[in-house]
């Protein structure tokens, strides 16, 4: 393996890493705490172990009570340092064996391995010739190694089964010592190499004690043991038949071994297999990424809580009061003052731009009752659900808490947006004047022909000669100014009123349009840019894991 693309595999380690820890700070507060507790242990181990002697791979033996694995570790190494005994269990602690002592110490302090024995510069790792058998015992280690022999795992000391587990999560590559009477044993498979099952490239396995079966026998638990570990997903995994009493196969286990040495990507590929686990822990939590709020969403929300803010009522005020103003300058000036005697209603609500000014307040509006806030209430649910759909929980749950979340703040910006907009209380339509000035005319015209008839009255009731009046069409032309004068006012009065209800309805739809408008900005501070910012969250816990997931 050239050295190129060992740094490029550890290149990528490290981008799959810091995707996961991305992905891990993006689902604090979402995904339970102890579901990312293994996620937090892969990334606590690989920067505990990057930061460690890159030059050592760690070998941990780990297998049941009986199956030889301090035996085993004595015939690698040509010692006797690992204790053999009929009483079990033999191994009390862990043992380390150490080609290349430089730079190990750390790393056996990491492992909280105390036990050590370093091995002479050049020594080679296989057995003495022993029963007929002779090992290439003059083939070194090439580069820096750590045999750890360690307690079985099935023993009943207190104890033992936690120092297996902590460094079946630690060690580089784990070598599965069994034996032909426990290869098919439940707490080995079920327990250790099902868990494992992406940690294939990193995992050795060793039948010991083969010596003890015929050949046949042997080719029996052969297929046997490689079936189960296929079924575990550990289809590819080579089964070294060996012995550490006559050296059967030890050749073909100190090859491999030495092999992964050289190599130096034990330590990579065992924390790229730990984070397959961790992505794959994480993918429970992921579906397809989200699209933002659209401009579709954001309007119907709008346009929701504008309904259920009380918007007609506003909507009907601000009628009412288009058409008290058009009244006040266009109906018959003998009744106008009537409707100076209804209180405007903008005003009563605090919304006459006159009055409010530049001052931006609170309305006059009726405090929000238990309809209005259920009805605010679900337009936010609607919002939420309807921007979740296709998300997988906790995610679903969390949007659609964001979209809720601000409701109490949100009824009362509700109110400052409804007092901000401009309802137009102010503006006047073009005819409005033309129409004033006519009911003055016809008011004139009244007040002259009432006035003349008034005085031919005066005249005739004191027996004076009353001069002959003018006539239009036989028509004397005082009657026909002051009768004139109030069937135009009243005619005019009639015609601009009608004007002015059409004027009111289309002002009603403008301020309506401004009034959403509004509304659609408090919305967007208030309740879409929590949402928004959730989907974000989720989209980029979506990206970081399948980019963590990714090997190349």
């Amino acid at each position: 393996m050239s050295r190129h693309r060992g740094a490029a595999s550890s290149s990528r380690l490290q981008e799959r890493l810091e995707a996961v820890n991305e992905a891990r700070e993006l689902a604090e507060g979402r995904v339970d705490e102890d579901q990312l507790g293994a996620v937090y242990d892969v990334l606590d181990r690989a920067s505990s172990r990057r930061s460690l002697s890159a030059a050592h791979t760690v070998v941990g033996i780990f297998g049941p009570t009986g199956s030889g694995k301090s035996s085993l570790l004595n015939a690698l190494t040509g010692t006797d340092l690992a204790r053999v005994a009929a009483r079990r269990p033999t191994t009390a602690e862990p043992l380390a064996v150490i080609w290349g002592e430089e730079g190990s110490a750390d790393l056996l302090d990491w492992l909280q391995v105390q036990k050590r024995h370093v091995m002479p510069d050049g020594a080679p790792l296989l057995v003495p010739a022993r029963n007929g058998h002779r090992g290439n015992r003059n083939e070194g280690v090439e580069g820096g190694l750590i045999l750890l022999d360690l307690p079985d795992f099935d023993s009943t000391a207190l104890g033992h089964r936690a120092i297996v587990e902590r460094l079946a999560g630690q060690v580089d590559v784990l070598l599965w010592v069994t034996d032909p009477q426990k290869y098919a044993d439940a707490a080995l498979h079920r327990e250790f190499l099902a868990p494992l099952a992406t940690h294939e490239s990193v995992i050795l396995v060793a039948l010991n004690q083969s010596d003890r079966l015929s050949e046949a026998d042997l080719t029996q638990v052969n297929r046997s043991l490689k079936g189960i570990l296929a079924a575990e997903g550990h289809g590819s995994a080579v089964v070294h038949a060996v012995s550490a009493v006559t050296g059967r196969g030890l050749d073909g286990l100190a090859e491999e071994i030495r092999a992964i040495v050289r190599r130096k990507e034990a330590a990579t590929g065992r924390l790229s297999a730990d984070v397959d686990v961790a992505v794959e822990s994480l993918r429970w939590f992921t579906g397809p990424e989200l699209a933002g709020p659209s401009k579709a969403t954001r309007t119907a929300l709008a346009h929701r809580l504008a309904g259920a803010t009380g918007t007609d009522a506003v909507i009907d005020a601000v009628v009412r009061s288009y058409r008290r103003d058009a009244h006040s300058v266009t109906g018959w000036l003998v009744t106008r003052w009537l409707g100076k005697l209804r209180a405007d209603p903008l005003r009563r609500l605090n919304l006459r731009r006159s009055d409010v000014g530049n001052f931006v307040g609170r309305t006059s509006l009726p405090e929000p009752g238990p309809a209005q806030r259920a009805s605010v209430d679900r337009a936010l649910r609607t919002f939420g659900e309807e921007l979740s759909s296709g998300a997988v929980e906790p995610w679903r749950t969390a949007i659609r808490d964001a979209a809720r979340s601000p409701e109490p703040e949100l009824l009362e910006r509700l109110d400052e947006a409804v007092a901000r907009t401009d309802f137009q209380s102010g503006s006047r339509a073009w005819w409005w004047p033309v129409a004033g000035v006519l009911q003055w005319l016809f008011l004139a015209a009244m007040v002259v022909g009432i006035g003349w008839l008034a005085l031919l009255a005066v005249l005739a009731f004191l027996q004076f000669p009353v001069p002959e009046s003018p006539t239009v069409e036989g028509i004397p032309v005082p009657t026909l100014l002051a009768l004139g004068g109030v069937a135009a006012g009243i005619a005019l009065g009639i015609l601009c009123a009608a004007l002015a209800r059409l004027g009111a309805r289309r002002r009603g739809k403008r301020v309506r349009r401004r009034l959403v408008g509004s509304i659609g900005e408090t919305t967007e501070a208030v309740a879409v840019g929590p949402v928004a910012a959730e989907i974000d969250r989720y989209n980029g816990f979506v990206r970081a894991v399948h980019t963590a997931g990714a090997r190349r």
